[in-house]
C-alpha cells in the first residue's frame, strides 16, 4: 500500500531497538532495520529479511555507502529516522573505562557509532525525510548529563554530544519541515545492563527498571502526529532518576 509509512532504525537487533520495531510494525509501518548483525530469522516481524540492512556504523565509509542502499529501498520518503545504535565498551572484567584509561582508538570507535553515524545518516537521507515531513529521534542517555557508575567516559561524552547535535539539527532541519528530538533512557531492562544495577534501582524514585516497550512508546510518540510541535527536545525516560 502506497500510504504505508517507513521507519529507518539503527541498532535494531535487541533491547530498545527490538521493542521499537515491534511498536512501529504494530502501527502498520514498514521498518528498515540497520544493524552490524545479519538478519536473525527469529526476529518476529513481517518482511524482516527484505527490510534489513547490514551496516557497520563504526566505519564512516561503510555508513556513507549504506545510504545509497537505504535510498534504493525507501522509494523517496522516510517518515522517521531513529538513531538508536550505541556501543559502551568495558575494560577487563567489565571495568568502567574512564578518561584516564580509554585508548584513543576506543574513543574514535565509540564516537563513530554513537555520534557521527547519526549526523551522516540524517544528512544523507535529508531529501527523503523532507519529502515525508518526517521526524528524527536520537537515543541519548542519562549518562550524557552526569557521571554514571557503569557507563564509560567515551560513551557518556558521545551521548552528551548527541544531545547537543539534536539541538543543532532541530535548528537546521526545522525549515525543511523535519522535527528532531532525543530521548534519554535511564536504567532499562536490556542486555547492556551491568551487574550492580540493582543498587541504582533501589535509589530511583520509581524503584524499578524501565521496560524497552516504555522507551519505544516515547519514540513512537515523537514520530507521530501527536508531537507535531515538539522539536529540539530531549525527553528523560528514566523513572525520575535525573531529579
Amino acid at each position: 500500500m502506497s500510504d504505508q509509512k517507513t521507519l529507518v532504525l539503527t541498532g535494531a537487533s535487541r533491547g530498545i531497538g527490538h521493542a521499537t520495531v515491534k511498536r512501529f510494525s504494530a502501527e502498520g509501518w514498514r521498518v528498515l532495520t540497520c544493524s552490524r548483525q545479519p538478519f536473525d530469522p527469529r526476529c518476529p516481524w513481517p518482511g524482516g529479511e527484505a527490510n534489513h540492512i547490514e551496516i557497520d556504523l563504526a566505519d564512516p565509509n561503510k555508513t556513507i555507502a549504506a545510504i545509497e542502499t537505504i535510498k534504493d529501498k525507501v522509494g523517496g520518503k522516510i517518515h522517521a529516522l531513529v538513531n538508536n545504535a550505541g556501543i559502551s565498551p568495558k575494560g577487563a572484567g567489565g571495568a568502567r573505562l574512564n578518561t584516564l584509561d580509554t585508548d584513543l582508538r576506543t574513543w574514535g570507535h565509540v564516537f563513530h557509532v554513537n555520534f557521527f553515524a547519526s549526523v551522516i545518516l540524517a544528512r544523507g537521507l535529508k531529501d527523503e525525510l523532507t519529502a515525508a515531513k518526517g521526524s528524527i529521534v536520537n537515543v541519548t542517555s542519562i549518562a550524557g548529563s552526569r557521571v554514571h557508575p557503569f557507563a564509560g567516559a567515551a560513551y557518556a561524552t558521545s551521548k552528551a554530544a548527541l544531545a547537543a547535535l539534536t539541538r543543532e539539527m532541530a535548528h537546521d532541519f526545522g525549515p525543511l519541515g523535519v522535527r528532531v528530538n532525543a530521548i534519554a533512557p535511564g536504567e532499562v531492562e536490556t542486555a547492556i545492563l551491568s551487574p550492580g544495577t540493582d543498587k541504582i534501582v533501589e535509589k530511583l524514585p520509581m524503584q524499578r527498571l524501565g521496560q524497552p516497550k516504555e522507551v519505544a512508546d516515547v519514540i513512537w510518540f515523537l514520530c507521530s502526529d501527536q508531537s507535531s510541535y515538539i522539536s529540539g527536545a530531549e525527553i528523560e525516560v528514566n523513572g525520575a532518576q535525573h531529579v
